[in-house]
C-alpha cells in the first residue's frame, strides 16, 4: 500500500498550476526532485512557472487544458506519460468560486463551475488512474475547501462542488487504498489567490480577510501531509474543530454561520 512519499524522480500533474495553490504545490514539489506537468488554461502563465522550476533546478513543462473538457485532460495525462512515462503523483487544484446569492448566480456559471471543480477532477483522476494501478502505486491530491465540509451562505453552488469533490476523495480513499494509491483531500480555508477581490471581501466578515492563508502555508501542509501519509487534513488545522460543532450541535451551528456570515450581504432580501 503506499503510504508516505519519496519525492524525487516521481512524476506529478498538477491541475491549476498557473497561479495559487496549484503553483505552489508544483513549485514545492519540484524543488523535492518531482517532474512537474502543469496543466491550466493560461499557457503564458504556465510557461512563467516553468521557467521559475527550471531556473531553481527543476524540471517542469506547460500543458494548456481546460480541465473542464474531459477529451482535453485525456490528452493532457497521455502527453505526460509519453514525456515521462507515467503519472505518480496527481494534483487536482484547478477551480473557481463565486461570492453571490444563489437567487442571482446564472444557472450557466454553476454548471461551469460543477464542471471545472468537480468533473475536472473525476476526469484527471480517470485518465491518471490507469498509470498508478500499472504501477501499483500512486498519489492523488484533491483540493477541496473548508466549504465542502460546511456549507457557506453566498457560495451555495461552490459549497456543492466542494462538498462533492469530498465525497468523491473520501470514496475513492476505500477503493483506492488497496492498490497501492493513498487519496489526500485537502479543505483550506479562505486564501489569498486571484479570486480573492475587493469586491469578494466586501461580501466577508472583516475578520474573515484579515486572517486569509497564503498559497505556501497550504502547500506546506499538503507536502507534510503526503510525507507522512495523511487521509486529510484541514488548513489551519483549528477550523476542523467547526466539523465536530456542525455533527453534535447542528442547531448552534446555523445559528453561528448565519450571524456571522448574513449581515454583510446588503442583497440578501433585494
Amino acid at each position: 500500500m503506499s503510504g508516505p512519499i519519496l519525492f524525487r524522480e516521481l512524476v506529478a500533474l498538477v491541475t491549476g498550476a498557473s497561479s495559487g495553490i496549484g503553483a505552489q504545490i508544483a513549485r514545492d514539489l519540484a524543488a523535492r526532485g518531482t517532474r512537474v506537468a502543469l496543466v491550466a488554461r493560461r499557457l503564458d502563465r504556465l510557461e512563467a512557472v516553468a521557467r521559475e522550476i527550471a531556473a531553481a533546478g527543476g524540471e517542469a513543462f506547460a500543458i494548456r487544458c481546460d480541465v473542464g473538457e474531459r477529451v482535453v485532460v485525456e490528452a493532457a495525462a497521455r502527453e505526460v506519460i509519453d514525456r515521462w512515462g507515467s503519472i505518480d503523483v496527481l494534483v487536482n487544484a484547478a477551480g473557481y468560486g463565486q461570492h453571490v446569492l444563489f437567487k442571482d448566480h446564472p444557472i450557466e456559471d454553476v454548471e461551469r463551475m460543477m464542471r471545472t471543480n468537480y468533473l475536472g477532477t473525476v476526469y484527471a483522476v480517470k485518465a491518471a488512474l490507469p498509470s498508478m494501478r500499472a504501477q501499483g502505486r500512486g498519489w492523488i491530491v484533491n483540493v477541496a475547501s473548508v466549504a465542502g465540509r460546511l456549507a457557506q451562505p453566498d457560495e451555495a453552488a461552490y459549497s456543492a462542488t466542494k462538498f462533492a469533490v469530498a465525497g468523491l476523495s473520501d470514496a475513492l480513499g476505500y477503493e483506492l487504498e488497496p492498490l497501492g494509491i493513498r487519496v489526500l483531500a485537502v479543505y483550506p480555508g479562505l486564501v489569498r489567490t486571484e479570486m480573492i477581490t475587493p469586491g469578494v471581501l466586501a461580501r466577508l466578515p472583516e475578520r474573515v480577510g484579515r486572517t486569509a492563508l497564503e498559497p505556501a502555508e497550504v502547500s506546506r501542509a499538503v507536502i507534510r501531509a503526503l510525507e507522512r501519509g495523511r487521509r486529510e487534513i484541514t488548513v489551519p488545522g483549528w477550523m476542523a474543530m467547526a466539523y465536530t460543532v456542525r455533527v453534535l450541535f447542528p442547531g448552534l451551528h446555523h445559528r453561528l454561520t448565519a450571524r456571522v456570515r448574513l449581515p454583510v450581504l446588503g442583497d440578501l432580501t433585494a
